[in-house]
Order: structure tokens, then C-alpha cells, then sequence
């Protein structure tokens, strides 16, 4: 039955920030594009002086074209407003085009770098943090950043600059009226600015609605096989139309809040501007002022009025980005806990594949309080086959996570070829290294690909000797592209077997000197598991071969067996030697192998 998302915990991802100062943190990713940032300003000057410059049009044109009779002032004015206009135009293309391209580039440079960060970051970072939330921050807080740096600072430069320039005519042209407007404002801003907080909150519980609706879909379609095997479409589609509802009643409360705040402010803008008139018409008939005057003070009456409106509106932008550049930052400035000291020892250049665990101590940081590996040793000869058996949770998984240096001991040494792995560059560890899971990663690509994972220089002839290892070229072959054909999310166009030797080609693709094997037959019926291990008897010769156990013939032809619960290595030996001398092996091989013995 799929989670409703009301009931999961609710990402802070959409969280705001008053604390602006953290937009600093976007800085060093905006000066390398300093010529454009320059173009854009100048545009934004040009642009917000030309619109200053029609108000003292409009009063010339009032007071020497319509008062005198000048009609040769008018043409000249058409002229002029088309030049305006034409210079108005260019400019602000000129803005737009820059800004978006600065807000786009630099956001994909922050994704880019983000994204690079977190592949780094080591598997007990994501013990610890959802993966939901590292991909919110690396899509909706990125996109924040981008409204904002695309956007909204834009639109705050133009108008914090036409606020400044339209009160400054508005004070030369008529400091009487320009005192009244400085106390009407606020009158009609502050309600604008109190509804307008419903209006982005209802916007928020609209993305949100919207946000359980996808985490619902996502869900259940992802588990599309379950739900059918259940028959629980109707229950689901019933379940999904509840959750489009609610997403629509909340759009529907947002739309009419919006709805509202447009009729508030066109009735409290334009009953200003009609006071402004009616104050200035009489100074008009009493000589005080101008026709033009008027006209150009009622023009940067509304441009100062539009101005403040769009500064409250684009001041929550500017907190959602804050807080979005806090968390950004914060995964930045996340330090690996796996990372190569600052002057590694480099591996031998000959690879052996000799491993050695020396009383070993781990606990999984989710887990602080439970060892999974306590005073554990173990010596691999190069070339000899080690199967680790064991009850569940015993180790068995904890042994390959450390060998891989996914993680690092509490205390103890383990080495690869003679060497420290804590003291060498995790990348030349795991180059030696080759891993076949149990559920293999099949990517969303071809054969080439995924294949080619394991060395991504590897020719198409390297490529294809390796599925010709690994017994995978005769079913790709019949594929309707062959080698080219794409195998589906998760590789789903492909059976278990068939997953399982494109692993394996790929481990034999990287020629490891290290084989880790998480007992690849386990989940396979008996045709597939002979032709899997045909391929991994490939792979292991030559190659020093950890492998978990769970089938009789893993373990009979391992080299020797490892015994391991709760985290401690109790009894090492041959399957004959350990049935007449471990209780706890002697009840597992009845367990598990005792099926595969009849």
C-alpha cells in the first residue's frame, strides 16, 4: 500500500531565510561572468532611465504642445517617444537576455558543482540524510537560486532604481504633492504587502499539493507490478484523484486570493491616484502648478507606487533563495568522511590482490551503539577463494563496505597488496577491486554502456570480448539492436540471469585483482545459475575471490571457509572440517544447503 505523502516528513527545503547575507555564498560563481553582469547593469540603467525620461516628456508635451497649440512639437514628440521607445526596447532586451543567461549559467555551475560534491561524499553521509532531500536540493533549491539570479535581483535593481529616480522628480516637480504621496503610500502598500504573505502562502500549499501528488504517482507507478498483482487500481486511482482534488481545492484558494489582491490594489491604487488628481487639479486651477507638471507627477506617482509593489513581491523570492543558498552552501562545505589523505601512498604497480584484515573494530554511523565488526582477522592469499558464511547481520556485507572503503575501521588495519588502504587514494583502492552484487545496477542504456562502466576506455572489441566471458553476448546478440539495444529502467527488458552476466562482464571488463562476489546464483533458477556460474568460474581464475555465500556449491569450491557471527570471525576451515566441528555452520549448511545437497 503506497505512503501518503501528507504523512511523510515534510522536507525544509522549502523553508525561507531572512538572513540575506547568505546570497553572498552565490557570489563566487557570478564573478567569472563579470563582462555580461557589467552589460546587464548598463542595460538596466539605460532601460529605467528611459522610462524616467517619458514623465519629463509628458510635462513638456502637456505644457508646450496641447497649452500652446504647438503642433509641430507634437510630431517631434512622436518622433521622439518612437526613439524612446526604440532605445527603451533594446535595452530591455538587452537585460533580459543577460540576466537570464547569467541566472542559467550560473545555476547550472552551482548543480554541476553540487552534483560533483555529493558523488564524492561517502555511503554513511546517506546513512544519515534522505536522498529525497539531497535531490531537492539539487533541483528546487537550484531553481530558487535561478528565479532569483535570473530574475527577481533584476527586477528589485530596476525598480529600487525607478523608486529613487521617480521620487526625486516627483520632489522637483511638486514637493507639496510629493509629501502627500509619501504618506498615501504606505496606506496603500502595507495592506498590499499583508495580503500578498496569504497570497505566497497559499502558493507554497499549492506546490506542496502538487509536490504529494508526484510522490504519490512516483510511488505507486514504480510499483506498478505489485499493484496489479493485488488488483488495487481502483483503490489507487481512487487514492490519486483524492490527492489531485485537494492539490485542486488549494489552487482554486490561491487563484482567489490572487483574484482578490488584484481588485485591492487596482481600487487602492487607483483611489490614490484619483486624490493625488483631485489635490493636484485644484492646484492646477489655482496656478500653483502646471498641466504638464501634474501629468509628469502622476506619471512617477504610479512608477514609484509599482516600484514599492514590486519590491515587497520580490522580497520573499529573495528569502526563499537565502535559505535555499544556506542549504546549497551547507552541502557544499560537507566534507567526505572517505577521502585521500593529503599525500597517499601509492599501490604497488604490480597487483597481487593480497588482502588482510587486522583486528578490525566497525560500528555504522545509523547504527553507533551495535558493532558489526568486532577484533576481526582475516588473511587472503593472492588467488585463493574465501566464502564468508554466516546468519544474517553477522558481517558478511560489513567485510566488502570496508574492503571497498566505504568506510573506514574504528581501529584495526586493512590492506590491500601490503598497504594501508587508509593511507592510499580510495580511487587506486577500488581500481583493484571488482564487485558482482546479489541485485546487480543495471543503467538506464545500452549494452555498451553499462558494460563499459566497469573501464570506461575500454574498446567495443574489449567490450564485447568481456560479454563473450561473462556468456552475455548470446542473448545480446538476439536483442532487437544487439549490443545497441536499450535494456530498460533498471534493466526490467532483461531477466534476472541476464542482469547478473552484464555484471558480470563488466567486473571482468575491469580485470580487478580483487573479485568481491555477493553470491550472484542465489535469486537465479537452476538454468540460469549453470550458465552465471560458468561465467564466474571465468572471472575468479587468477583472482584472489571474496565471496557470501548461500548455495553448497559456493562453498565447495571455495579455497576455505570463513565462519562469521556478530560481527567476530569464530571458525575458519573446509565445508567436511567445519560440519564435524561448528555447531553454527553445521545448522546454516543444514539451513541453506541442505535443499541444494538433495
Amino acid at each position: 500500500m503506497a505512503l501518503n505523502p501528507r504523512n511523510s516528513p515534510r522536507l525544509a527545503d522549502r523553508d525561507s531565510s531572512r538572513n540575506f547575507s547568505a546570497l553572498r555564498a552565490i557570489v563566487p560563481f557570478v564573478l567569472p561572468y563579470r563582462m555580461q553582469v557589467a552589460g546587464a547593469i548598463v542595460a538596466l540603467v539605460v532601460a529605467s532611465g528611459t522610462v524616467l525620461a517619458l514623465g519629463n516628456g509628458l510635462r513638456t508635451l502637456v505644457d508646450k504642445g496641447f497649452a500652446d497649440g504647438n503642433g509641430v512639437l507634437l510630431d517631434q514628440a512622436l518622433f521622439v517617444l518612437f526613439a524612446v521607445t526604440l532605445l527603451m526596447a533594446g535595452a530591455s532586451y538587452a537585460r533580459f537576455y543577460l540576466v537570464s543567461w547569467i541566472g542559467e549559467r550560473v545555476v547550472a555551475d552551482i548543480r554541476s558543482a553540487v552534483y560533483a560534491h555529493i558523488i564524492r561524499l561517502d555511503p554513511g553521509f546517506f546513512e544519515v540524510t534522505r536522498i529525497g532531500e539531497v535531490l531537492s536540493r539539487l533541483t528546487t533549491d537550484t531553481t530558487l537560486l535561478q528565479v532569483v539570479i535570473g530574475s527577481s535581483v533584476s527586477i528589485a535593481l530596476r525598480n529600487i532604481l525607478m523608486f529613487v529616480g521617480g521620487l526625486t522628480m516627483l520632489a522637483i516637480t511638486s514637493p507639496k504633492l510629493t509629501a502627500l504621496v509619501l504618506l498615501v503610500v504606505p496606506l496603500v502598500v502595507v495592506p498590499i504587502i499583508g495580503y500578498g504573505r496569504r497570497v505566497r502562502r497559499l502558493s507554497r500549499e499549492a506546490q506542496d499539493r502538487i509536490a504529494d501528488v508526484s510522490a504519490f504517482s512516483e510511488e505507486t507507478l514504480n510499483a506498478l507490478r505489485t499493484v496489479q498483482a493485488y488488483t488495487h487500481e481502483k483503490i489507487e486511482s481512487d487514492r490519486f484523484n483524492g490527492f489531485v482534488e485537494g492539490a485542486f481545492k488549494t489552487a482554486i484558494s490561491r487563484i482567489s486570493a490572487r483574484a482578490l489582491l488584484t481588485a485591492v490594489v487596482i481600487v487602492m491604487v487607483f483611489g490614490a491616484v484619483g486624490t493625488i488628481l483631485w489635490i493636484g487639479g485644484h492646484d492646477v486651477l489655482d496656478g500653483t502648478i502646471s498641466a504638464g507638471e501634474l501629468s509628469a507627477f502622476v506619471f512617477y506617482a504610479i512608477v514609484v507606487a509599482g516600484s514599492v509593489g514590486a519590491i515587497s513581491e520580490v522580497i520573499g523570492d529573495l528569502q526563499r533563495a537565502a535559505g535555499a543558498a544556506e542549504r546549497l552552501m551547507g552541502l557544499l562545505k560537507t566534507e567526505p568522511a572517505i577521502a585521500a589523505p593529503a599525500n597517499p601512498v601509492v599501490m604497488p604497480a604490480k597487483h597481487q590482490g593480497h588482502v588482510s584484515f587486522e583486528d578490525v573494530c566497525f560500528n555504522y554511523p545509523a547504527r553507533p551503539d551495535r558493532s558489526a565488526l568486532s577484533g576481526f582477522s582475516l588473511q587472503v592469499k593472492p588467488g585463493e577463494t574465501v566464502a564468508l558464511v554466516g546468519p544474517s547481520g553477522a558481517g558478511k556485507t560489513t567485510v566488502f563496505q570496508l574492503l571497498l572503503r566505504f568506510y573506514d575501521p574504528a581501529s584495526g588495519t586493512i590492506k590491500i597488496d601490503n598497504v594501508d588502504i587508509r593511507t592510499a587514494d580510495p580511487v587506486s583502492v577500488r581500481e583493484r577491486i571488482g564487485l558482482v552484487a546479489q541485485d546487480p545496477v543495471i543503467f538506464a542504456a545500452n549494452a555498451w554502456e553499462n558494460i563499459r562502466y566497469g573501464r570506461p576506455d575500454a574498446t567495443d572489441d574489449d567490450v564485447r570480448a568481456a560479454a563473450d566471458a561473462a556468456h552475455a553476448t548470446e542473448f545480446l546478440d538476439r536483442l532487437p539492436d544487439g549490443f545497441d539495444s536499450f535494456l530498460g529502467e533498471k534493466g526490467v527488458r532483461l531477466s534476472g540471469g541476464q542482469r547478473q552476466r552484464i555484471a558480470i562482464a563488466r567486473a571482468i571488463l575491469r580485470n580487478p585483482s580483487v573479485l568481491l562476489l555477493d553470491e550472484a546464483t542465489s535469486a537465479l533458477d537452476a538454468e540460469s545459475e549453470q550458465v552465471v556460474q560458468k561465467a564466474l568460474e571465468t572471472i575468479m581464475a587468477s583472482r584472489t575471490t571474496l565471496v557470501i555465500a548461500h548455495r553448497l556449491a559456493t562453498v565447495l569450491h571455495a579455497d576455505r571457509i570463513v565462519v562469521i557471527d556478530d560481527g567476530k570471525l569464530i571458525a575458519v576451515g573446509t565445508h567436511q572440517e567445519l560440519m564435524e566441528t561448528n555447531p553454527l555452520y553445521s545448522r546454516l549448511a543444514k539451513l541453506q544447503f541442505e535443499s541444494d545437497a538433495a
